[in-house]
């Protein structure tokens, strides 16, 4: 239970230098920004509520453990299970997905137009990997999570994180490689 304003401190210190982040992922996971938004809002309402319990350590990751079980608590309540909304592509833009493949818009049309056109289709097959490849992807090469760590958020052995990015990467090649 929150105590006041020690905890409002903690909360600005440990939190909100990570919410963008927590939106990255919530848009990955939920398929769409408004989504994302209110997933991230129930997931600071969350951490807010156990602050005080939080013991130190990487405030990314727990603030991202979070976020996720917020998502899927939110789409198994909002979403049947067999549909999975990948939302418009172009709100990814703003998130600087893919370690900055949108960054790479160049000085004339043509040059920004095949940038667009490439990391369109980059956070496309992102999103068309099966949920536990993508999640894995996201949170490795996205949001830079160590392998350990997104061991520890998804209970996973460490040996399935690693097997998750390699099929996931694999199959982006495949996706991208099929696509020219």
């Amino acid at each position: 239970m929150p105590n006041g304003k020690a905890d409002v401190e903690r909360f600005n210190q440990v939190v909100l230098p990570h919410l963008g982040d927590a939106l990255a992922l919530a848009r990955w996971l939920t398929g769409n920004a408004t989504d994302a938004e209110d997933v991230v809002q129930d997931a600071c309402i969350k951490a807010y509520a156990g602050i005080a319990g939080y013991a130190g350590g990487n405030a990314r990751a727990w603030l991202l453990t979070i976020v996720r079980n917020a998502c899927y608590t939110w789409l198994a309540r909002n979403r049947p299970r067999g549909i999975v909304s990948v939302g418009d592509l172009n709100d990814l833009d703003d998130m600087g997905t893919a370690q900055g493949v949108s960054s790479l818009l160049a000085e004339n049309q043509e040059t920004d137009l095949i940038a667009k056109a490439d990391a369109a289709a980059l956070e496309a097959a992102i999103a068309a990997l099966p949920e536990p490849f993508r999640e894995t992807l996201v949170l490795r090469d996205i949001n830079g999570l160590s392998y350990r760590e997104i061991a520890d958020m998804l209970d996973v052995p460490l040996g399935t994180v690693m097997s998750r990015l390699a099929r996931a990467r694999g199959q982006l090649v495949t996706e991208l490689g099929s696509a020219r």
